[in-house]
């Protein structure tokens, strides 16, 4: 039964599809307008997913065409390869506190003024995962392990999200939806910083360019001359041998440009799946606001925000890898070296560029991306010390999430501060 409630949990499309369903019955639509409205809401959620895949699947070998050209060796920063790469000794723990904290999040949302339910599966799995590893290294009992841990996840899924709101109607122009992100604190703050910094007045969205070269108005172009010039400049300087491996014998130029257009296609994909998913969970969740909890609102992945300002994202996460090199390459004064997670840079920095333009303009968009990859690599490096996870035979992986990152500083401080140990 546990694996049964865990795997539904932690797979956000199931969660989707029969929330989309609980709410359509809810608002007794018709039996056409249910199956309808879950299948599309799975179509897009499915769609959006595969556009994710897509974008991880081109990012995969150009980190390692980049780790390769200047030679780098450190940590990734990747929460679910961490969380799973556990599961052999911790794997109850995790699961438990899954469902318990799931449950705690919705009775949160029902009497209290905190109206957000958490939806997404895979951040769920990670801090439940992520909270198993601290208590068990505090030499916390299991049992206590599963009841504080719930209590936290619980709380947290609520908190962040509610956090985040005031930067999320700013960018959605309604109250319909919420952030369920691990990073949704970090990229606000960096969206405010931005906004401080930035002009709101010049969008990223609505650049002027000569006549010549209005074709660069075209989101999808001008992301892909960009992805090209990073993904090629990046191939020169790999050694010819190992790029030949990475490429798999494929001309390295054309491999690079490929890769780089595959992302771009990922976006595509991922924004026509945000479209259609967000046109079909939203007015479903309104049956579980309505008859079920009361003022309740979806708190939905990162992706949602990128159709919001497309232009933004690629600033974004340009900028956002810029600040996380700088880290990358000051490391020799930190704890350890961090590598630039790119998909954790891109997805991060991709929406601190949609929150800081929405604040800041264009401007914003940029000082928000390299606020937060500088801000978010150094936070991993200074956190770094603080849990070992090696001692369950992991190497190269740390934490990623910010916001279970500062969840853990604090349980180590209190820990560390009066020596607590249930």
């Amino acid at each position: 039964m546990i694996d049964f409630l865990v795997s539904i949990l932690s797979n956000p499309a199931i969660i989707l599809g029969i929330i989309a369903a609980v709410g359509l019955i809810a608002l007794r639509k018709s039996t056409s307008d249910i199956i309808k409205g879950t299948l599309k809401t799975l179509f897009g959620f499915l769609i959006l997913q595969q556009g994710s895949n897509i974008i991880v699947n081109s990012l995969v070998p150009f980190s390692t065409m980049f780790t390769e050209a200047f030679g780098l060796t450190g940590i990734v920063a990747e929460d679910n390869s961490l969380v799973a790469a556990v599961q052999t000794v911790l794997g109850k723990e995790t699961a438990l506190i899954l469902i318990f904290s799931f449950l705690i999040n919705i009775v949160i949302a029902r009497f209290t003024k905190y109206k957000y339910i958490f939806l997404t599966g895979h951040m769920m799995f990670s801090f439940a995962g992520t909270m198993a590893i601290v208590f068990n290294q505090m030499g916390v009992s299991s049992f206590w392990t599963v009841v504080i841990g719930s209590v936290i996840q619980g709380i947290s899924m609520v908190i962040f999200p509610a956090i985040s709101q005031p930067f999320v109607r700013k960018i959605t122009g309604n109250d319909n939806v919420a952030f369920g992100f691990w990073g949704s604190s970090w990229i606000s703050l960096s969206g405010w910083i931005g906004g401080k910094l930035g002009n709101k007045e010049k969008s990223s969205e609505s650049m002027k360019v000569p006549k010549s070269i209005d074709f660069l108005k075209d989101m999808s172009i001008l992301m892909g001359l960009i992805m090209i010039i990073v993904y090629v400049v990046t191939a020169i300087f790999v050694d010819p041998k190992v790029m030949a491996e990475i490429s798999g014998g494929e001309n390295p130029f054309q491999f690079a440009i490929f890769q780089a257009l595959g992302f771009v296609v990922g976006i595509l994909i991922l924004l026509q799946g945000v479209r259609m998913f967000l046109g079909e969970i939203v007015p479903a969740f309104k049956g579980i606001g309505e008859k079920i909890v009361p003022g309740a609102k979806p708190a939905l992945d990162v992706p949602i925000f990128f159709s919001f300002a497309p232009i933004a994202v690629t600033l974004g996460f340009l900028s956002a890898l810029v600040g996380g090199l700088i880290v990358t390459f000051i490391s020799s004064l930190l704890p350890v070296v961090v590598l630039p997670s790119v998909i954790g840079l891109f997805f991060m920095g991709g929406a601190a560029g949609v929150f800081g333009n929405a604040t800041g303009g264009r401007r914003g968009a940029i000082i928000s991306g390299f606020v937060l990859g500088f801000s978010w690599s150094l936070l991993v490096a200074l956190a770094y010390p603080l849990v070992d996870v090696t001692q369950y035979g992991v190497q190269g992986l740390w934490f990623a999430s910010p916001d279970a990152i500062l969840v853990v500083i604090i349980i180590r401080l209190i820990g560390m501060l009066f020596g607590i140990h249930i």
